[in-house]
């Protein structure tokens, strides 16, 4: 029995205009510790460096084994730590989509 195809996350952040590069610094260190979430193939986060980001600064990209996991990660404690605890002191935007992989 198959669990469906795998999905691909992505969420694009645009900061407000006071968040430090420290602040931003820790929100990439959170992202990148929510690799042990159960259902997460791949996680990548950096910072933008492409000139036509209209304003936004860091990405992430998660590779979730199936749906189910996407759905599961939202409400994950650790995700939840990183979103309240850093990324909402600092967001003023985010861009999010997720679609499934194609082989």
């Amino acid at each position: 029995m198959s669990n469906g195809p795998q999905i691909m996350h992505l969420v694009l952040f645009k900061w407000k205009g006071d968040a430090r590069d420290e602040q931003i610094a820790a929100v990439l260190d959170g992202l990148r510790g929510l690799k042990s979430i159960p259902g997460i193939v791949e996680l990548h986060a950096g910072r933008n460096f492409c000139a036509r980001s209209q304003g936004f600064d860091t990405a992430l990209m998660v590779r979730f084994t199936n749906r189910a996991a996407l759905d599961a990660y939202s409400p994950h404690p650790a995700h939840r730590a990183v979103v309240d605890g850093l990324i909402n002191a600092i967001r003023a935007d985010s861009l999010a989509i997720d679609y499934e992989i194609e082989d």
